[in-house]
């Protein structure tokens, strides 16, 4: 029997399940993908995630930084 049935030939989601979608900027903390690019993922052309994938580490570079979490506190704590 053959594995090559379950093999697809397409680009794979840039998801790292860290699924938030960023109050500022509308895109998700993990992949940079906007909610309606996330929705519709699985329906999109491979040419058409390609082109995705490729603008991802320019739109995360772009994303403002995180001002709570623990760093946050800590920076009140040492003013």
């Amino acid at each position: 029997m053959s594995d090559d049935i379950w093999t697809r030939d397409e680009i794979e989601s840039p998801c790292i399940n860290i699924c938030m979608i960023h109050s500022d900027a509308k895109i998700c903390v993990g992949c940079a993908r906007t909610a309606d690019e996330i929705t519709i993922w699985s329906r999109l052309s491979p040419e058409a995630r390609r082109a995705i994938m490729e603008d991802l580490p320019a739109r995360a570079a772009d994303m403002p930084g995180r001002r709570g979490g623990r760093a946050g506190r800590m920076k009140l704590r040492d003013v």
